[in-house]
């Protein structure tokens, strides 16, 4: 049986929205960086224990914590605290060597205990899959972890000095011990300001001198700036999709896959991809960008308004309907408003309602959302760990499942 795509989501764009621009740089390798960033910053991004699923809190998590393994320019899985690993032929142990000499900030040496801590203590969004499927973890030595699971998990290794004022600014102190090498920068400063506005007038008065997450006209107003550059990843992991929680409900109108299809069609990606980030995105069909391991592409949607009120009238609504809200993911307000008015357009009435990102990331994993949620995750990991966050059973952002699918995933 050929499942349908549009079960459970509408992509929208593969996101190079990490637009940022840089000032003028300097030539000493020491002093204050400060970067305007586009969240308020929340004190939980600083414990890795409590990672939320999202990529958000890695741009803290990554200037003060190191791993075993992890995403970095040489590669997905590049060896950091651990030097080398090993996978037994059977799959079910993984044996990981630490990195020798390496020291936490007061001097007392990383060891095979400290990683069975950080195991121990980990609540974060991945909790349920690490301890359900991993049955022990070994300290062979001080310097060498085995961890044994309970089955084969081909994905098991993509799961694995400061002051913070919440809310308004992080300062993270260069560590001259640190092992990988010694900061260029002796002072990091991560400033909250949501509105992009004052990130845009903050670096063009020399207030910060990177401004992290700029859309539309504020960054082609930065583009024409002399003395700022304007850039973006080549490649990112990060992808915006509609998320349709009622559509698992046979009394909702999106319970119709006619209506899913209806409001694929409605929305111009390549018209929004043009405001919201210059060009710089990428439409696609997928959840899952093609930078991630295991990925398959599929085109876009065209846009069609004509054909979506066409499959509307013969869902049984010609006169559109009304949707309820629309959440629009922070700070993405006016792709909320561009979204809104698409959907507008072949019938489909929405209302946007704001919250701030940290309570509606909350409020998203505790299924307390529904009608239509602007979607964005830039998590890494393959294409399984992307299914297993929000189409799987398990998946903490899941409001409901292919059986069909949920069996090939679970076998897989």
């Amino acid at each position: 049986m050929r499942v349908p795509r549009w079960r459970a989501l509408i992509p929208l764009l593969v996101a190079a929205l990490t637009l940022g621009a840089f000032g003028p740089a300097s030539a000493a390798p020491e002093g204050t960086m400060t970067w305007g960033v586009h969240i308020t910053l929340a004190s939980r991004w600083l414990d890795p224990a409590e990672t939320e699923g999202i990529i958000t809190p890695f741009m803290v998590l990554y200037g003060l914590h190191d791993a075993l393994v992890k995403p970095m320019p040489a590669g997905l899985n590049t060896p950091s605290l651990a030097e080398s690993w090993t996978e037994s032929k059977d799959g079910l142990t993984y044996e990981f060597v630490l990195r020798k000499g390496v020291k936490f900030h007061n001097g007392d040496p990383v060891t095979a205990a400290d990683v069975k801590f950080s195991f121990e203590r980990y609540k974060g969004a991945g909790v349920k899959q690490l301890k359900d499927r991993v049955r022990e973890v070994q300290i062979v030595d001080p310097g060498r972890i085995r961890f044994v699971l309970k089955e084969p998990w081909p994905d098991f290794m993509t799961f694995y000095g400061t002051s913070f004022n919440p809310g308004v600014e992080l300062v993270l102190e260069a560590w001259d011990g640190y092992w990988r090498k010694v900061p260029n920068v002796k002072r990091l400063v991560l400033r909250s300001m949501p509105e992009e506005t004052t990130r845009a007038a903050a670096l063009k008065k020399g207030e910060i001198d990177i401004a992290y997450l700029l859309t539309g006209p504020v960054a082609e107003d930065i583009q024409r700036t002399p003395g700022f550059k304007l850039v973006a990843p080549k490649e990112s992991q990060g992808t915006f999709w509609l998320d349709l929680p009622d559509q698992w409900d046979p009394k909702s109108p999106w319970y119709d896959i006619r209506v899913r299809q209806a409001a694929s069609l409605a929305l111009d990606r390549k018209a929004l991809n043009q405001a919201e980030t210059l060009g710089f995105s990428f439409p696609t069909g997928s959840l899952i960008p093609r930078v991630l391991q295991f990925s398959r592409f599929f085109e876009p949607d065209p846009f069609d308004p004509a054909k979506a009120k066409r499959l509307l009238a013969e869902a049984g609504f010609p006169n559109g309907f009304d949707a309820g809200d629309l959440y629009p993911w922070p700070p993405y307000f006016s792709m909320g408003e561009a979204l809104a008015g698409y959907l507008q357009n072949v019938g489909i009435r929405t209302k946007i309602r704001t919250m701030e990102r940290a309570a509606m990331t909350t409020a998203w994993r505790e299924k307390k959302l529904r009608n239509v949620i602007v979607g964005i995750t830039g998590a890494g990991g393959n294409a399984a760990t992307r299914l297993e966050a929000y189409v799987s059973r398990n998946g903490v952002y899941t409001s409901g499942v292919i059986p069909e699918v949920e069996d090939l995933f679970q076998r897989a």
